[in-house]
C-alpha cells in the first residue's frame, strides 16, 4: 500500500509552497532593500563628508590650541590684568579704524582674550594679551581652522541656502538609512553569532575571501554596534538645521518647553522683531529666538564694558562668557555664555545705561527640551564629558566612515555590467505600498525628505520609465 501524503509532507515531486506570510515578509524586505540602496547611493557621500568635518570639528580645543598656541595663549602671567575698556583702547588707538562688537573673557588665566571686531568691513578675530593689551594675533573669521570645516560640516564649504539643506537632508536620510538598516540586519531564522554581532572574515563556502559576503559582514555588524550612536549625534546636529531646527524651536516656544515667562526679570516679555542670535555672539541655542528687550533712553552715560563684567560676575556668569555690544541708543549690552558646560549657559540682557538686568535666562531657568536640546548640542560637539566625549564622537564619525566605504565595495561585487545593481522590486505590491507609506511618515516628520521622496517618484514616472536607456541602466 502506498504511503497518503500528509498536510506537512508535499507528495513527491510537488513544489513546496512559500506561506504567504513569508512571502509578505519577503517582500518587505526585498522593498526595504531598494530604500536602502537607492538612499545609500545618493548620500553616503554627503554622510562621509559630514562623518569626516565632524570629526575634525571634535577636536577645535586642541587643535587650534596648537595651530595658533602663540595667539592663544600668553608666556608670562601678570599679577593684574587691564581692565576691559584698557584693553579696548589700547586696540583702537593701535589700529585705527577697528570697530569692536564683542569681547571674550576666557576662563584660563593664561589665556588671550579674543575680540571679535570689523576691520575694513571684514570680520576679524583679534586675540589680545589681558596683561599688556598687545594684539598676540589677528585672523579672518572665515578662514580659521574651525570656520573651516564648520561651513563643510554645515555647508559643503560651497557655502548658501542650499548647500546647509542638502547636509540636512543627508541627515535626515541618515537616520532612514540607519533604521532600515538595523531591519536588514535583524536575523531571522537560525540565530547565528557570526554575521550578525561578529563579523565573518575568514574564507566563504566557496573558500574564497573578499567576497559580498566579507564585504556584508564589514558593513552591516559595525553598523549595528554603532547605530545607536549614529542616531544620537545625527539627532543632536539637527536643532541647528533650517528647516527641521526652526520646527524644533517653534515646538518649543508653542509648548513653554523652551525657556519660562519669568526669564524676563524686570518686564513683560518684549513684543520685539529682533531676536538674541541677531545681536550677540556666542548665544546659547535655547536663547537664541529670545526677544531683545531696549535700553531706556535718556540723559545717561553708556556704561563702560569693565562694569558690565562686574555685573556678570556678581550673576555669578561662569567663564568663558562673551560680552556683546550694544548697537544704537536703545541697544542692550549681551552677555552670553555658550561654550562651556551645558549647566553653566547663560544670556543676560544689560540695559547699555543703568545697568539694570532686562533678562536673565540661565540653563536651570529652560524647558524640558531647551535642556535635552543643550546636552545634546554639547554632546554633539564633544564638551558634555570632556576628553572620553570627544573620543566616542571620533569612534563613531569614522565607524560611519567605514560603513560607507564598506557599502560601495559590497555594491561593486554585486553589480552587473551597465546596469546600476538596484534589489529587484518586490513582487507583493502591497509591501512596496506599505513601506511608501512608512516614507512618507517620515516625510511628515522630516520636511525635506518628504519633498525628496515625491521629486524621486515623479522622476521615475515622467522620466526613467520613458527614456530606455535610463530605464536598462536602473532595471535589474
Amino acid at each position: 500500500m502506498s504511503a497518503i501524503p500528509s498536510e506537512q509532507s508535499p507528495a513527491p515531486g510537488a513544489v513546496p509552497r512559500t506561506p504567504p506570510a513569508s512571502r509578505l515578509s519577503s517582500a518587505l524586505y526585498q522593498s526595504a532593500w531598494r530604500w536602502h540602496f537607492y538612499a545609500g547611493i545618493i548620500f553616503a557621500p554627503f554622510l562621509v563628508i559630514l562623518a569626516f568635518s565632524g570629526a575634525m570639528y571634535l577636536f577645535k580645543p586642541q587643535i587650534e590650541g596648537f595651530l595658533y598656541q602663540d595667539m592663544l595663549t600668553v608666556r608670562e602671567v601678570g599679577a593684574t590684568s587691564l581692565s576691559a575698556d584698557e584693553l579696548i583702547a589700547k586696540t583702537m588707538r593701535a589700529y585705527p579704524g577697528t570697530a569692536i562688537s564683542s569681547v571674550t573673557f576666557p576662563a584660563q588665566p593664561e589665556s588671550t582674550v579674543k575680540l571679535a571686531v570689523a576691520r575694513n568691513g571684514v570680520s576679524t578675530i583679534m586675540y589680545a594679551n589681558p596683561y599688556s593689551g598687545n594684539i598676540m594675533g589677528i585672523l579672518n573669521s572665515d578662514q580659521t581652522f574651525s570656520a573651516f570645516f564648520k561651513k563643510m560640516h554645515s555647508e559643503l564649504v560651497i557655502g548658501g541656502t542650499w548647500a546647509n539643506r542638502l547636509v540636512e537632508l543627508a541627515a535626515c536620510w541618515g537616520i532612514i538609512l540607519t533604521a532600515s538598516g538595523l531591519y536588514l540586519w535583524w536575523p531571522r531564522g537560525k540565530r547565528a553569532l557570526w554575521g550578525t554581532i561578529l563579523p565573518r572574515l575568514g574564507k566563504d563556502k566557496h573558500g574564497k575571501r573578499g567576497s559580498r559576503q566579507f564585504w556584508r559582514d564589514l558593513h552591516a555588524v559595525p553598523a549595528f554596534w554603532l547605530s545607536i550612536f549614529i542616531l544620537i549625534l545625527i539627532l543632536t546636529g539637527l536643532p541647528w538645521s533650517g528647516v527641521l531646527g526652526v520646527q524644533i524651536d517653534r515646538l518649543a516656544n508653542a509648548t513653554n518647553t523652551n525657556y519660562p515667562p519669568y526669564a524676563f526679570s524686570f518686564a513683560d516679555k518684549p513684543e520685539s522683531v529682533t531676536v538674541a542670535k541677531d545681536i550677540a555672539d556666542d548665544v546659547p541655542w535655547a536663547a537664541e529666538n529670545l526677544p531683545v528687550p531696549q535700553s531706556a533712553a535718556g540723559a545717561y552715560l553708556r556704561l563702560e564694558v569693565e562694569d558690565v563684567v562686574g555685573i556678570a560676575d556678581r550673576h555669578s556668569v561662569q567663564r568663558p562668557y562673551t560680552i556683546s555690544m550694544p548697537q544704537g541708543q536703545t541697544g542692550v549690552y549681551t552677555i552670553s555664555a555658550a561654550d562651556g558646560k551645558p549647566r553653566n549657559s547663560a544670556t543676560l540682557h544689560i540695559d547699555q545705561y543703568s545697568g539694570a538686568v532686562l533678562t536673565d535666562v540661565r540653563y536651570a531657568d529652560y524647558g524640558v527640551m531647551a535642556k535635552a536640546v543643550s546636552l545634546g548640542i554639547a554632546l554633539h560637539e564633544g564638551r558634555l564629558f570632556g576628553l572620553a566625549n570627544q573620543l566616542l564622537g571620533l569612534v563613531t564619525c569614522i565607524g560611519l566612515i567605514f560603513i560607507s566605504a564598506s557599502s560601495y565595495f559590497m555594491w561593486r561585487r554585486r553589480k552587473p555590467s551597465g546596469k546600476l545593481g538596484a534589489p529587484g522590486k518586490p513582487r507583493d505590491n502591497r509591501a512596496a505600498i506599505g513601506l511608501l507609506v512608512i516614507m512618507l511618515a517620515f516625510g511628515v516628520l522630516m520636511p525635506l525628505v518628504g519633498l525628496s521622496i515625491v521629486a524621486v517618484l515623479l522622476l521615475d514616472w515622467l522620466i526613467i520609465r520613458r527614456i530606455r536607456p535610463l530605464k536598462h541602466w536602473f532595471s535589474v
